[in-house]
């Protein structure tokens, strides 16, 4: 758990950075690299955007509409790649990014027993967020469905997680930001630990 909460400190130090001096063009190309599954924390980079966006950089409606447009270039170079690409020279690049075969294998499994409820369940667990295009693309699973579900598991992420850098971060007293900040990388360390149990 310390191990979790060092790294996230560190990965929220390099995001602000990037996204401090470039605003909302780096949060769209970070978000279309992690929704590509890359392995880029949307967990950081969202709630990051949220305070951001609290503090007047710029509205939290554009920023919505920014990661949500970002999601969808994501999710559609994943989806088509697999379409059209065989399996074993995709996933054969993506162990390049540190992504494991065993969990590439065991997601698709837990894929072909849930269907559109992983593509729609799958936009909201940390780790499956930026692979769940791949096997719906795999098996050639029809648009309409991936679009739907896929887009619908989004927005739920990315208005939690915005809203969460918005008003949570944003307190005025530092004491409850840190029990927010402590709360929420709880919640994401449980959910992780949870999807890769389950995938087993």
């Amino acid at each position: 758990m310390t191990i979790f909460l060092v790294s996230l400190s560190s990965l929220l130090n390099g995001a602000s950075g990037l996204i401090n001096a470039y605003g909302l063009p780096a949060i769209f190309l970070l978000m279309v690299l992690e929704s590509a599954s890359l392995p880029i924390p949307s967990e950081v980079v969202i709630p990051l955007t949220g305070l951001l966006a609290a503090k007047g950089l710029f509205s939290p409606y554009l920023a919505l509409a920014v990661l949500l447009a970002a999601g969808i270039i994501g999710m559609t170079i994943d989806y088509y790649l697999a379409y059209f690409v065989e399996k074993d020279i995709v996933y054969r690049h993506l162990r390049a990014f540190r992504i494991k075969k065993e969990h590439l294998d065991t997601f698709d499994r837990w894929f072909e027993r849930n269907g559109r409820f992983a593509v729609f369940i799958g936009r909201m667990l940390p780790e499956v967020r930026g692979l769940v295009s791949l096997p719906a693309g795999f098996t050639k699973m029809p648009k309409r469905d991936f679009y739907l579900y896929s887009i619908a598991g989004t927005i739920i992420w990315d208005v939690a997680l915005l809203s969460f850098g918005y008003y949570a971060l944003n307190a005025n007293n530092v004491y409850v930001a840190m029990v927010a900040v402590a709360i929420f990388a709880t919640v994401i360390y449980v959910l992780y630990k949870l999807t890769v149990k389950k995938q087993h």
